[in-house]
Order: structure tokens, then sequence, then C-alpha cells
């Protein structure tokens, strides 16, 4: 899909025919606009050995030394290096690293020498998160507050809460504080997308695990800055000894959960003050109490070591609280989806009147029903935006279908994908659609229209991303990375190689990588691949030969 969609009435165009046109007039608009070239003349240097593990916008030694304050977390944060100071060389792999262990044995044991790293076991050994047994790790399932594995745990909330039927009500959860995401780990045999997060601490290497063993993740922090997820996206949120202060700063921290938790959906949170009765832990439980009560959630059930509580479904317990209550409701003019450096507000996120976020279908319905947030997004189509969506989901089960069977999608093995630029989400459908077996980061880029609420609505995962930065994940961590039309908009922006050097860094030793884009730009990216030792190959689209856009099709060979 484009950036632009100049729709009126529907005219009875096929599906093929309404993105044809979308793409002619993005590309006469584009090609107005000064562009940025990139000549490269040698072969990129590989980075110091330091470097395999390096995350550029979390690894900013000189920012971080150089800030005001880390009391509230801010070192785990974004500090992106300047302009021309970023990457500028390729990040090398560690000296044994080999293939990936294939999904769905990798949920329960990966290779030592590809994360070459002993801590976690040193720290967790005993609470059954992860061992080592001869040259592979091994993940037991089990976690600090359920070392029993995490389908007892699982079970134990289904019983404690009916309704919230995973991979049915529930769908998408947020897990905070993951460890090696065991939790979201085995959630993905009940039908349920989790997406694991961390910050990089000292349990460094946390994510990398998670992203290892072939389950969604990425480094995240709850510090002074809203996550870069939407509103109401998520329809369980958990945390188990996340070591998160929940009540600090009026609650800055809860209310951020508050704000991306789907209307009627739960918060489940296993740590010490729900079920331990010293003095200073039970002051922390009442505290807990007084703030979930004063932003409306319901404590549905606290059994053993978990409480639950579940938000309201619409604003009416918000708007008949007393004159002056605290938190107060957010100003009406805060955009609860704007998220790009944004920072923590202290209020309540109302809900939408007309229920928009909360009225989603139950899962499978969920991903070809068009949501009713799809008519809230700013873009240029005022009209017609269902027939949008069910456009781009035919274009992308067609493309997909000829790319397993054109380029034997199917033997590849790939497990972590990215879409570096979403759309509604219709290349991630496709691949639920053909059972591929993947799971899909969705990116929707800054520099186009916010269509994440869609993509959560959908049931899929996904997180808003600006690519002349670098993105927050480890090293070595996707299979498959894809972009469509990224380069044709970014170019105007950043130096494409910026984003290039990018893609090498998180992409894994024999990844793929499919750029669909106009044949200039797939020109100067063949350019920058070679200078990265990538081998790749240019193919006409369905279009034919003359179409004014081709793919270029990569491998990472290093």
């Amino acid at each position: 899909m484009v950036d632009t969609f100049n729709v009126g009435k529907i005219n009875p165009l096929s599906s093929d025919e309404m993105l044809a046109n979308i793409t002619r007039k993005f590309e006469e608009r584009e090609n107005e606009k000064k562009e940025i070239r990139v000549r490269v003349l040698e072969k990129y240097k590989v980075c110091n050995e330091s470097m395999r593990e390096f995350i550029p916008c979390l690894d900013n030694v000189d920012v971080i030394r150089r800030l005001n304050s880390t009391e509230r977390g801010e070192k785990f944060e974004r500090h992106c290096p300047e302009i021309g100071k970023g990457l500028d060389c390729l990040v090398p792999a560690p000296p044994k690293y080999r293939s990936p262990i294939p999904w769905p044995q990798s949920r329960d044991e990966v290779w030592f020498d590809n994360i070459p790293h002993t801590r976690l076991v040193e720290d967790k050994g005993g609470q059954n998160w992860i061992l080592i047994k001869g040259e592979k790790f091994v993940f037991p399932g089990g976690g600090t507050q359920f070392i029993h594995g995490a389908d007892q745990y699982l079970d134990q909330i289904s019983k404690m809460i009916p309704d919230i039927k995973f991979g049915h009500n529930t769908r998408v959860v947020l897990d905070i504080g993951c460890g090696v995401a065991s939790f979201g780990a085995f959630l993905l045999q009940r039908n349920v997308s989790t997406l694991s997060i961390a910050p990089k601490d000292v349990h460094e290497n946390q994510i990398q695990f998670a992203l290892e063993r072939g389950v969604p993740a990425m480094v995240s922090v709850f510090a002074t800055h809203r996550l870069l997820y939407p509103s109401q996206a998520f329809d369980l949120i958990h945390c188990s000894r996340c070591r998160i202060n929940w009540t600090r700063d009026d609650g800055i921290l809860l209310l951020e959960v508050n704000r991306m938790l789907r209307a009627g959906g739960y918060f489940a949170w296993a740590a010490q003050p729900v079920y331990k009765h010293e003095v200073k832990l039970q002051e922390q439980w009442k505290e807990m109490e007084n703030l979930t009560s004063r932003i409306c959630w319901e404590l549905i059930k606290k059994e053993g070591y978990i409480a639950i509580w579940r938000k309201p479904l619409n604003n009416s317990c918000y708007l008949s609280r007393e004159a002056g209550a605290q938190p107060p409701l957010c100003d009406p003019k805060d955009d609860p989806d704007n998220v790009w450096y944004v920072g923590l507000k202290a209020c309540i996120t109302k809900i939408p009147n007309n229920g928009s976020g909360a009225n989603v279908s139950t899962w499978p319905e969920r991903l070809h029903h068009p949501p009713d947030r799809l008519q809230t997004i700013q873009m240029d189509a005022f009209a017609a935006r269902k027939e949008l969506m069910k456009a781009e989901s035919k274009y992308w089960k067609e493309i997909i279908q000829s790319y397993i069977s054109a380029f034997r999608w199917r033997e590849l093995k790939i497990r972590n994908v990215m879409d570096m630029r979403a759309g509604f989400g219709g290349f991630a459908a496709a691949l639920h659609e053909f059972d591929l077996n993947c799971w899909v980061m969705n990116v929707v880029p800054v520099s186009g229209f916010n269509t994440l609420p869609v993509i959560y609505d959908r049931g899929l995962l996904g997180v808003m991303h600006d690519w002349c930065e670098a993105f927050d994940t480890y090293p070595r961590t996707y299979d498959l990375l894809h972009a469509s039309g990224l380069f044709s908009i970014e170019r105007k922006r950043c130096n494409i190689s910026t984003i290039m050097l990018e893609m090498d860094r998180i992409l894994r030793p024999d990844g793929k990588i499919y750029v669909r884009d106009s044949i200039s730009v797939l020109d100067e990216l063949q350019e920058l691949a070679a200078a990265m030792s990538w081998v790749c190959f240019l193919h006409d689209t369905g279009e034919g030969p003359h179409a004014s856009w081709k793919i270029l099709r990569c491998s990472k060979k290093r």
C-alpha cells in the first residue's frame, strides 16, 4: 500500500485497479519533491566486536552520562545519535553463530552460541526461567510468580475470569517486564498474540532471548514517555513482578496502562503486595486499591498471587466523580494515539463516546471485520475506508500467494517478520491466512497516517516508529523484513543508507528482505545492498516488465 489516499465515491473498480490508481497519484506527487541520492563506492566495514548487541538509540553512552536525572528510568529511554553520528558499519554476529532453531522447537530451546550470556541463568535459574543444557539454553516455561509453569498460571487466570476466553475475547496482550517471555510463548498456543516488553537493564538480554525463541517482543520501558502503542490496544495487560511502582507520581505509570488498555479490558498484577502481609507491602496494596478505584477500575478477583482489575466500558464512572477528583480527565485536545516522543500525562484518557475501540469483534472474525476506529483515522480518504481496507487485504493476499508459489516461502522457515510500512495490516493478515507459522511486527512510520489503532483492532501487533532513527530491538532478531513504498517516502526525510544499515543490523544472517518500490529507488538500494554484501535479485511485479514498480529480493549473507 501507499501513503496517500484520495477517494470519494466508490467506482466499481477491482481492488487491483483501486490500488494502482492510488499508487500512480502518489508517484506523481512524490516525483515533484527533491530526492537525496546516495552513492556508495566501497564496501561497508564490519563494526568492532564490542558492538555485537548494539542498539543505537539505547546504547548512546555519551548522552546517557549527561542526563540531568535518571531516577525515573530516563537512562533506559531512547537517546538517538545526532544526524551523521549514527551507525556506519555492519554489526557482527558472535563467532560461533548458527542458524536459529526453527519454531515451534525454539519455544523451548535455543543455541547458546547465538546469545552467549549466562547472567539470566545465574540470576533466575532457580525460578525455572532458563537453564543451560549442553550447547543450548532451555526454557522450562516458568517465571518468578509461576515457577510451576506458564500453562498452569494461564489456567488459573482463566478460572478466575471465565469471560477472559483466551483466543476468543482476549486476542492481544501486553506482558510488562516479561523475563524470557514464557507467558507470551505459552499464550501463542491459545491463539493469543502477546507483545512482551522489558527495558535493556541489568537483565539486558531478556528481550534478545524472547526474540531468539520466536516470541513477539521489543525493548520498551515505563519511564517518562508514552509507550509507542495506541490507545485501547490491548485486551489484557499483565505484570508479574515487573518491578514498577504503579502509584508513583500520582499514578502516572498506571494511567499509561489505562490509556493502552481496551475499554472492558483486564489488568493482571502478580506481585508481593497482593499476597504478603508485611506492613510495608500492605501499605502498597492499599495505595494500589485507592488508585485503581479513583480511575474507575473494578477489582474483579484477588486469588493467590494474582489480582485482576477491569477497566470500565464507558465514561459513566469518570463523569460521575466529584468535582476536582484526582487524577483528572485528560484535556479533550489530547490525542491518546499520539505517542512518538510524547511525555506521560497524569490524567485519565476518556473512552470514545461512540464506543469505538471497545466494540471490536471476537477473534478470528476481527481480523477481517473493518473496525469502527477505521473511520477516525486522520487521512485523505473521506469515504470508502472499508473498501480501501478490503482492497488492501485482497491485494496482499494475492501477492503472498504468489510469493509462496514463486519464492517457496513455506520452505524458508521464517518466524519473526517485520512489515516496515504496514498500512492497515493487510500483509500480516495475509500471512496469517496462509498459516505460515510466523508473527509480524507491523510498523507504522511517523511520516504517514497513524493506522496503528486499526491494526490492533484487527487483533495484530504493531508499533509507531521513525525510520530515520534506529528501532528498539537487538541485532539479528528478524528473519524477514518487508518494505512496500517505504523508501520512496523516507528518502525525502533522511539518508536511506541509514535505513539500510538498520535493516542489516536487525536482520539475522541468511535473513530475507523484500522491497516493493519504484525503479529509481531500487537502483539506489541495489548499490547499497552490494556494499553490504547482500545477494539481491530484481523481479517484475504482477503488472509486468513495464510497470513503474519492481520487487527487490535480497538475502543477508553474513
